[in-house]
Formats: C-alpha cells, sequence, structure tokens
C-alpha cells in the first residue's frame, strides 16, 4: 500500500513543479500583457447600409480643402517638396539640416497663401457665374402660360395671316407678330422659327388683303410685366395687340372656335340695276332694294353645299356641308362722298373664296344679270359659274366661344372669352384703320368697279365647263380663307 504524501513535504513540492514545467513546455509562448487562456474569438463588425451612409453635405471641393487643412502645417509641401530615394546610378546627398527647417517654413506660409487663392478664386467662379445666368434664369423663373391674344390688323398690303416659313418674298401679319414677340422678350428666339414650340394657332387664317377686327391667337408666352405694352411698341401701328386673357393649358383658339363673324364692306352703287353706270358715286340705296337684297340674303341661313363657292371642295365631299347662322345687310352710311353698306355673316366656318363668292352671286341678281334660281342651284352637285367679288372689303370681325365660356367662364380661375371691355378699343382701330384703308382704295383702286365690268361675261345657265374662264381684276387675292 503507497503512503500518501504530506501537503507540505519536499516530494510534494517536487512533483508540483515538475508538473508546471511539463505543462509550460506544452503550451506557446505567453505574450506579455495579453491574458492566458483561450482566444476570444473578433467579434465582426456591423455592416453599414448604403442609406445610412453619412455624407457631407459641402461641396466636393470643400471637402477636399477641409481635408487638406487637417494636416499637420507644412506636411503637404514638405511631402511634395521632400527629395525622392536615390536610384542606383543617381546618388545625391541629403539637404542639410537648415534647408529643410527653412523648407518647412515656406510650406506652411505656402498653405496659407493657397488657401486665400482658393477661397478667391473659388468666390470668383462663383459670380461670374451668377452674372452668366442671370438672364436665363430670370425668364427661366417666369411662368409660362398658355394665354390668347385679341388683334387688330389691316391687311392692306400683307399676303395674308398665315406665316409662310422659310419664304420672306410674301410678307404675312404673323411675320411681324412673331417678330415682335422675340423683341420683346415674350418667347425664346428658337419660338420664332418654329411656331410649334409655343404651341401658336389662329383662330381664322385670313387671307390676302383681308382685315381683321377681332382676330384671336393661342399660344404660350412668358408673362413678363407690361406684356402689352411691350408688344405692341414694336409692331406697326396697323397692328394691335387689344387684350389678353389666360386659358387653359389645352386651349386651342381654332378647334374650341364656336363661329366666326365677318363683315364685308362695298359701295353701293355694286347693287344699282345693270342699266345704270357702274361707276355713278351719287348712287343712294333706296329701301326696295336694301329689302332685296336681304331677302336673298337670308336665303343662304342654314345648311348648304357650298362646293360651287370654293375651289378646293367636292360635290360629294363631307366638308362641302357648312352651316351658315345669320347673313344680312346694314343700313348704308356714306364716307368720302360715297355710300357704302355693309354686309355681316356669321358661320361655323367658311372655305376659301365662300363668303366672297356668296356676295358676288347675290350682287349678280340684284344687278339683273342672273335670275334668283341660280342661288338654288348652286347648291346642287352641278357646277355653277358663280363670280367672285374683290377681296378689299372682307374683314373678320369677331369670333365666338360660346363652349368654352359655358364650360370655364364662371369657373373662377379663367375669363370668359366676350372681349366686352374691349370693343371701345375694337371700333376705334375700325375707324382709324379699317374703313380708310377701304375706302381710299376703292376712290383709287376703283376694284368694285372693275370687277362689275366683267359679269356681263359670266354665263350663269351653263356649268362652270362650258363657261369662259373670267380673269378677275384682283387675280390671287385671297378672301375668307378659314379652309380644312
Amino acid at each position: 500500500m503507497k503512503r500518501a504524501q504530506k501537503p507540505g513535504s519536499l516530494s510534494c513540492r517536487l512533483f508540483c513543479s515538475l508538473r508546471e514545467a511539463a505543462q509550460q513546455r506544452s503550451q506557446p509562448p505567453r505574450t506579455p500583457g495579453v491574458r492566458a487562456g483561450k482566444p476570444r474569438p473578433a467579434k465582426p463588425r456591423p455592416r453599414q447600409s448604403p442609406a445610412r451612409k453619412q455624407v457631407c453635405p459641402r461641396p466636393a471641393a470643400v471637402r477636399r480643402a477641409l481635408r487638406f487643412r487637417l494636416r499637420p502645417r507644412g506636411a503637404a509641401r514638405a511631402q511634395s517638396a521632400a527629395p525622392s530615394p536615390p536610384m542606383a546610378g543617381n546618388v545625391q546627398a541629403p539637404a542639410p539640416v537648415g534647408a529643410r527647417l527653412q523648407q518647412d517654413r515656406k510650406a506652411r506660409s505656402g498653405w496659407q497663401g493657397g488657401a486665400r487663392v482658393w477661397e478667391e478664386t473659388e468666390q470668383q467662379a462663383k459670380k461670374l457665374k451668377s452674372s452668366g445666368d442671370e438672364d436665363g434664369e430670370q425668364h427661366r423663373k417666369l411662368p409660362k402660360r398658355k394665354i390668347v391674344l385679341l388683334m387688330a390688323y389691316s391687311g392692306k398690303g400683307y399676303h395674308g395671316m398665315q406665316r409662310n416659313v422659310g419664304s420672306s418674298q410674301f410678307k404675312t401679319i404673323e411675320d411681324d407678330l412673331v417678330s415682335a414677340l422675340v423683341r420683346s422678350g415674350c418667347i425664346p428666339e428658337n419660338h420664332g422659327e418654329d411656331m410649334r414650340k409655343m404651341s401658336f394657332q389662329r383662330c381664322a387664317r385670313t387671307d390676302k388683303g383681308v382685315s381683321a377686327a377681332g382676330q384671336v391667337v393661342s399660344l404660350k408666352v412668358w408673362l413678363i410685366d407690361d406684356i402689352l405694352e411691350k408688344i405692341n411698341s414694336h409692331l406697326p401701328s396697323h397692328i394691335r395687340i387689344l387684350g389678353l386673357k389666360r386659358v387653359t393649358g389645352g386651349f386651342n383658339s381654332k378647334n374650341k372656335c364656336d363661329a366666326r363673324t365677318y363683315f364685308y364692306m362695298l359701295p353701293t352703287f355694286a347693287f344699282a340695276h345693270k342699266d345704270r353706270d357702274v361707276q355713278d358715286e351719287t348712287y343712294r340705296l333706296t329701301a326696295e332694294t336694301l329689302q332685296s337684297v336681304n331677302r336673298l340674303l337670308a336665303c343662304y341661313k342654314g345648311t348648304h353645299n357650298f362646293h360651287n363657292f370654293t375651289s378646293q371642295k367636292g360635290p360629294r365631299e363631307p366638308s362641302a356641308q357648312r352651316y351658315i347662322l345669320d347673313m344680312y345687310c346694314e343700313e348704308p352710311f356714306v364716307r368720302e362722298g360715297m355710300e357704302f353698306a355693309v354686309i355681316k355673316v356669321k358661320g361655323q366656318s367658311f372655305m376659301t373664296h365662300q363668303i366672297r363668292k356668296m356676295v358676288g352671286l347675290v350682287v349678280a341678281i340684284v344687278k339683273g344679270y342672273a335670275p334668283e334660281s341660280v342661288l338654288a342651284r348652286s347648291w346642287g352637285e352641278a357646277k355653277v359659274d358663280v363670280p367672285k367679288a374683290p377681296g378689299l372689303g372682307l374683314v373678320l370681325e369677331r369670333v365666338h366661344f360660346e363652349k368654352y365660356n359655358q364650360r370655364f367662364g364662371n369657373d373662377g380661375l379663367h375669363e370668359p372669352l366676350d372681349w366686352a371691355q374691349e370693343e371701345a378699343e375694337v371700333a376705334a382701330f375700325k375707324e382709324q384703320h379699317i374703313y380708310p384703308a377701304i375706302v381710299s382704295t376703292e376712290r383709287h383702286e376703283r376694284s368694285m368697279a372693275q370687277w362689275l365690268s366683267t359679269l356681263p361675261v359670266h354665263d350663269f345657265s351653263a356649268t362652270a365647263h362650258a363657261a369662259a374662264k373670267v380673269p378677275s381684276p384682283l387675280e390671287g387675292s385671297e378672301g375668307d380663307g378659314d379652309s380644312d
């Protein structure tokens, strides 16, 4: 039986020391300052979401400057000025200690100057950028809205209303209008070259020699201050913008127009009988003749096939059907010793030359050159020779937007397009520019008298294929021109 060793005996102490030595030989050497035992596993770092990543709100140039400023003074300059390590075959002696201290001082002073230069350059760049973009920003900040303009113009000397893009030979009303819009700062210059960019649309396309007292165009412009005064300052005196109103974004002046009213001003000797002198300026219209004229004009009311009143439609084309709401002749008046009368016609739309031929056929019947039966025959499929009156006295007086006014006129956001407040200016423009131009041109050129002399050549009993073509004294002078 083995004897138990006493805890404090020599043999017990020797056994404990040998066991500790064996344990030390079996374990790896311990590093000073590190606790012995099982190594603690590395704690994984939480992955930061890209959405939570903090980004400095300052610009990139400012962030670079701040990082550069956080370095020790002279570190950047000293690092750039430090000599590169010597290469084989190109051994250079190190710079003296005094030279390195001097370079360090220059580096510290250079950083402060560089910071000042950087700040001044940045401020100058911002000033140049702000001054360069000042004009563009001013227009970009202005609202661009859809509006309508009420126009009045005298068509004498112009080849109609519609602009002929790429052709500067024939001057039109829209040429002067677009030029005034660009020069006044209402639209960019490229919008003047391509009118579709400003959603430009005219209500009626008046042609050569035709005037207007109530033309309406729709477009998008910058709503600058005193817009009407600035546009009119760049327009001639016989073209005026009389009114401006805001409309809905999808407004189209041609498609939203319900009806158009024209008037035709002519000397009353046009209604004198054919046995009377066609140039008798002393002629005065009697009440019986005026009543006969109104009776014939009332026959146009309603829907008829007006293919004989234009050169663009066939007898079976649906678009040749046009609806006339009203047509009548007003009481005559005297201007410069010559008596004139005004024939007014209101319809949904008109074709090219339609109004001029409607007036011409009534004049031919009243003077005795054509029977009244030709009026009803002209609405049939057979071609009828219908004379075309001169385009001098034709004027677009008003355009109507009844349906638009019923829907948007009282919604609290838009104004009704009735132009009641501008009626005084419209009447003043007609008295100042339209009526005097018609009277003076008729007295000097005598276009109506020349046209009346061609009526005997027409054969109203035959078709247009058998009738001789009679040249008009104003050939090429277009009339109403609301063609589709």
